[in-house]
């Protein structure tokens, strides 16, 4: 029984003159989850957007880091189980779903 306590992740692209930067940060508290979104693009003030999900959405939630080790795993096994889907939360910050 893994559990995703807290994961951060960065994103930054280098586009002249007007670089861009998205983070997100995910933490989980005794209810649920909250995710922060943070937005900066060349020198304007951050946007930043916040998002609360209980633990029954959550359920079975694969966040980029499990995902990651999943596929790792799938690899090795060269085997993928057929209707293999998880919810996850998109760029953007929304619940949504991942399949393999």
């Amino acid at each position: 029984q893994l559990e995703t306590l807290e994961q951060e992740e960065q994103e930054r692209l280098e586009l002249r003159p007007h670089p861009a930067e998205r983070r997100t940060h995910m933490v989980s508290h005794q209810h649920g989850m909250i995710v922060t979104k943070t937005l900066q693009e060349g020198e304007a003030e951050p946007q930043c957007w916040s998002f609360s999900y209980s633990q029954a959405e959550l359920q079975g939630l694969l966040p980029e880091g499990a995902s990651l080790l999943l596929l790792r795993v799938l690899a090795c096994q060269r085997e993928v189980p057929p209707g293999l889907i998880f919810p996850a939360i998109d760029t953007e910050g929304h619940l949504c779903t991942s399949s393999y």
